[in-house]
């Protein structure tokens, strides 16, 4: 590995580490707050909402890590600026193109590792931390819901849970019924299920398995799979539109100003995916569309973008 990897990689780990270590500590303390608010009124051990929050948290900066990378990758361009480094290595004929490149395999590696051990660990302890509070919670009794599989509706019945599933109902009929049983530890088992962030990527597979042999809608399921599978590429995607803010605006005086318009664009990103991952959660567009189409749009507005960046 060359020496100015190895420089610009010590730079751009320095940054993550720090700025996940923020948002750790804020989103803690955050979940903190709401785990004391829950337990207001209850009889548990003053270490229990601390312990709670402390495995509830992985999860949330996991969601969070596309802002944490964004942040991180403006603090490591300003860094670069601020010890005018980057015209050091302009005269050095090393092109700016080339310090992109080399943060974005740096995060396309950091993406699998979090997608295969920091995504498990979290969901892990999401599971955990599920089965933990559903002593506390109360579940309503009963549901009903039309999928593309049909009818599913659930009743509780003394001690028993009862699952029905029809394919469809006529004259107030239902046709095609199948009704499972079962008993009062199913309600636990339908929370820690109910949320695909409490399942790590094999155990998503598993349920995916499962939900196919009951002809359940797999919709959920493999939204998730596909976000996952994504998800190192859109880290990059969100590197890269980071560095080049930061390009642009390298002649701000203001820190602040820099990050605050690096948020605001990415914020719109952030929620135009989450507005297709609705529609093909709902059904509304094929699933892979909703997945692939915004990440396709900000890997277009990247590369138009990305012409220049050797001239800036």
């Amino acid at each position: 590995m060359k020496t100015y990897t190895q420089f610009i990689l010590k730079i751009y780990i320095s940054a993550l580490i720090n700025i996940f270590l923020i948002f750790f500590s804020l989103i803690f303390i955050l979940n903190l707050l709401t785990e004391l608010e829950f337990f207001k009124e209850l009889e548990v051990s003053s270490f229990f909402p601390l312990y709670l929050s402390l495995i509830n948290t992985p999860m949330f900066v996991f969601e969070m890590l596309p802002f944490i990378f964004l942040i991180s990758t403006q603090v490591f361009f300003n860094n670069l600026f601020n010890n005018n480094e980057m015209n050091i290595f302009k005269y050095s004929g090393l092109k700016n193109s080339k310090i992109f490149s080399i943060i974005s395999t740096a995060t396309f590696v950091l993406g699998i590792f979090i997608i295969l051990i920091f995504y498990n660990f979290s969901s892990n302890l999401k599971y955990f931390y599920f089965g933990l509070k559903s002593n506390y919670t109360t579940d309503d009794q009963y549901l009903a819901v039309i999928t593309k599989n049909g009818l599913w509706m659930k009743d509780i019945n003394d001690d028993k849970t009862l699952m029905i599933n029809a394919t469809g109902f006529s004259q107030n009929e239902l046709q095609e019924t199948y009704i499972s049983e079962f008993d009062k530890n199913y309600e636990i088992i339908q929370n820690l299920f109910s949320n695909m962030s409490s399942l790590s990527v094999f155990e998503l597979i598993e349920l995916r398995n499962n939900y196919k042999r009951l002809s359940y809608s797999l919709t959920e399921v493999d939204l998730q799979l596909i976000k996952l599978i994504t998800f190192p590429i859109f880290l990059i995607l969100m590197v890269i539109f980071s560095g080049i803010i930061m390009m642009n605006t390298k002649n701000l005086q203001s820190k602040n100003l820099k990050i605050t318009i690096g948020l605001f664009f990415s914020v719109v990103i952030y929620y135009i995916n989450n507005f297709f991952y609705v529609l093909g959660n709902t059904e509304k567009i094929n699933i892979l569309t909703a997945v692939t189409v915004p990440l396709l749009f900000f890997a277009l507005i990247n590369l138009i973008l990305l012409r220049n960046v050797n001239v800036k």
